[in-house]
Parts: structure tokens; sequence; C-alpha cells
């Protein structure tokens, strides 16, 4: 934690202080082996056709073979979602929220060679994440820091791009959004994608709510996005339904050592119609 981010409180509640402690005791498998493929750890799902060729083979290198392709599967997700980035020039800042173990931020700055901070709620990944960028030579334009979304205490239109990688869930949308509305330059982008539960399947699905009991958080219904987004002057310039996409990568999660337990409950929702997988990018007008 640097200087300028200790004056601020970074949790406002008991709830985000359990957000926290879950995310710094956390250690798991499917996030850690997938990283070592290539040190870039990412904190989400994936998206795209899966190789299912993978489960054929000698089985001694099995398990070798399926952690390589979510990996994959994985760093393809991150690849969509910095495409409805746009252009983002060298010159210029982007906000990674909800950072994790700084994946995103290393890609984004590879892709465009800009500065990008990311922010996580949770010491051990922000340490995690520094480490990362400090090992690459990139601590002057990759920069990590302890704070919370809601209230991030950057200055006012200093950021041209933020994005969330399935974090939304865990804060209430319409302080979110406002707080990003403020981050943005008129022009800039905002890019998510998130879980959210369908509107027209009712409240939300036994399945959505195993979902939320792992991961502690509060999935919202797709509707509530849209409203948010439209109170905080921020318009959508595109809308990605990601949901089939996503199907192959807990088929195939579903099928290796790396199981937490949660991949049914996903499986079911995604094929029931309660939940959907969904990219949003809206301009700050």
């Amino acid at each position: 934690m640097t200087i300028q981010d200790a004056p601020r409180a970074v949790f406002t509640s008991p709830y985000q202080n359990s957000v926290a402690d879950y995310w710094n005791r956390e250690k798991n498998p499917v996030n850690l082996r997938l990283g070592e493929v290539d040190g870039i750890y990412h904190h989400h799902y994936g998206v795209g056709d899966a190789d299912w060729s993978v489960l054929e083979g000698p089985e001694d290198s099995r398990e070798e073979r399926l952690i390589r392709e979510l990996h994959r599967l994985e760093c393809a997700q991150a690849d969509v979602l910095l495409d409805h980035l746009g252009p983002i020039r060298p010159d210029q800042r982007l906000l990674d929220s909800g950072s994790g173990r700084g994946g995103g931020s290393l890609v984004a700055n590879a892709r465009f060679g800009c500065s990008v901070d990311g922010i996580s709620i949770s010491q051990k990944q922000v340490d995690f994440a520094t480490e990362q960028a400090a090992k690459r030579g990139l601590s002057d334009k990759v920069q990590f820091h302890l704070k919370n979304m809601l209230d991030t205490g950057f200055e006012t239109g200093s950021f041209d791009g933020i994005w969330n990688n399935e974090s939304t869930m865990y804060v209430e949308l319409g302080v979110l959004f406002a707080e990003y509305a403020r981050l943005l330059r008129r022009g800039g982008r905002y890019v998510c994608i998130t879980g959210c539960y369908n509107d027209t399947y009712g409240l939300p699905s036994k399945a959505v709510s195993e979902i939320n009991a792992h991961y502690i958080c509060d999935i919202h219904p797709r509707s509530t996005y849209f409203r948010e987004l439209a109170a905080n002057r921020l318009v959508p310039t595109a809308v990605v339904d990601l949901t089939e996409a996503t199907l192959p990568y807990w088929e195939l999660r579903a099928k290796s050592p790396l199981v937490t337990g949660i991949e049914d409950a996903f499986l079911t929702a995604y094929k029931n119609g309660s939940f959907q997988y969904l990219l949003i990018a809206a301009d700050r007008v």
C-alpha cells in the first residue's frame, strides 16, 4: 500500500471485510495452477470452443494438458474484454477494478503499452500482483493498490478506460457506476464481463443461490446493470451474450482435477436459462 492510499478507508462494512478475508485466504488451484502455465494469473472463467483432445493421450500428462487448455480459454476471455475497450494509446491510462492477482492488468499493458492501475480489497492479491509486475520490470507502468472500487480516491477524469472482470457481484451497482462516471474522462469506455441472473426467470434460481453462497457474493439481475448504467451517464455501445461461449470451459473444468464443487451449479444455471454470462461495453457521455 502506498502512502497516497493509506489515509482512505478501504472497508466500509463488515461484509467488505468478509470479502477481503475470503480472497486473502484463497489458494484455489484452479487459479494458481493455470497461472503457472505462463505467469499470467487470472481470476475469471473462459470462453470459446474447447480442444477436447486434451482428454485423450497419455494419462501421466493428462492433467497438464487440461490445465493448459483451461488457461487458454481464460486468456481468450481476457482478450474478448480488452477487444471492447477500443483503441488505447500508450499515453493513456486504464483501471482494472477488482484486479485479482494482476493477470488482466499485465495483459492490457502488453497489448496497449499504456499505464494500468489495478485495485483490490485483498492485500494478499495486491502484494502478489505487485510482485508479478516487478518481475517483468513494469513497476512504473502497472501498479496495484489496496482500494475500494466504490470509493477509489483517484482523481476525477483520470482514466481513459475501466473494466470489471467478474467482480461487480460484490458491490452495489449504482454506487459503483457513479464512481466510474467520475473517474472516466468524457468519451472514456467502461467494459464488464459478469454473470447475472435472468429477470425473465423470476427470482434467483437454486443454482444461482448456490453460486452466491460459494463466493459470498450477490449476483445482480440483468436489468439492474442497464438501469444503473443509464442513471450514471454510461451508454451501452455493445452487449454480448457469452453464455453459450462459456459452456465449454465449464464442461471441461468439470472433467479436470481442479474441480471446486461449484461446476454443476454453473452448468445447471446456464443451461436452464436462469443465469447469463454478459459482456457490456459503455461510453461515458
